[in-house]
């Protein structure tokens, strides 16, 4: 299946975010027990738009760091960061050329391929709480800062965003981010209805 291209992410943030429900998150893992590659996938149903300067919710508001730098690069590219002291969290850089900074955080996935091997990282056999948030898609899916600055517009990529089949019809919920004390106007999380939990 085919990914989305440079272009797609190349856009506002906040329109990529929304965008990219319904679009499938996979992650190939490599089985060394059996010698052979892995495939896990789940569809994105809830994500997050996070800006720049204007947005002092987002990582970018302070300025270029370390930690932050796949938001200023290249456009489609991983940014895996490591948060609570206890989990990571994957977003993809996305946004227009007017900005200097951007990223869409993936906040929850309906778990399709490989569901087995997701129970096993996460240690769970309840398949609606398996990948229903940020840090639960990173544990199901063997996800940490190895696979910080990875393209996700490579379809040969270890972690990826694919189009899929046929785009489901669902309507999209709008609101306002969650768990965040800044910007709390802006209404960039978007999310299949009903709203995950």
């Amino acid at each position: 299946m085919s990914c989305p291209d440079r272009s797609f992410y190349l856009r506002p943030t906040e329109i990529v975010a929304k965008e990219l429900i319904g679009k499938r998150l996979v992650r190939i893992l490599e089985d060394r027990s059996n010698h052979r590659l892995e495939r896990l996938s789940g569809i994105i149903v809830e994500t997050e738009a996070y800006g720049e300067a204007d947005d002092r919710a987002s990582h970018a508001y302070r300025g270029l760091t370390i930690r932050n730098s796949p938001m200023f690069g290249e456009v489609g590219r991983t940014y895996v960061y490591f948060i609570y002291g206890n989990h990571f969290c994957l977003n993809v850089s996305a946004r227009s050329d007017e900005r200097r900074a951007g990223a869409v955080l993936l906040r929850a996935l309906e778990p399709c391929e490989g569901i087995h091997i997701m129970n096993k990282l996460r240690n769970s056999q309840n398949i609606h709480d398996l990948t229903s948030g940020p840090g639960k898609i990173c544990q199901a899916m063997d996800i940490s800062k190895s696979q910080n600055y990875l393209d996700m517009t490579d379809p040969q990529s270890e972690l990826r965003i694919e189009y899929v089949k046929e785009d489901c019809i669902r309507e999209i919920a709008v609101t306002q981010r969650v768990r965040v004390r800044y910007a709390t106007n802006k209404k960039w999380r978007f999310a299949f209805n009903p709203v995950p939990s």
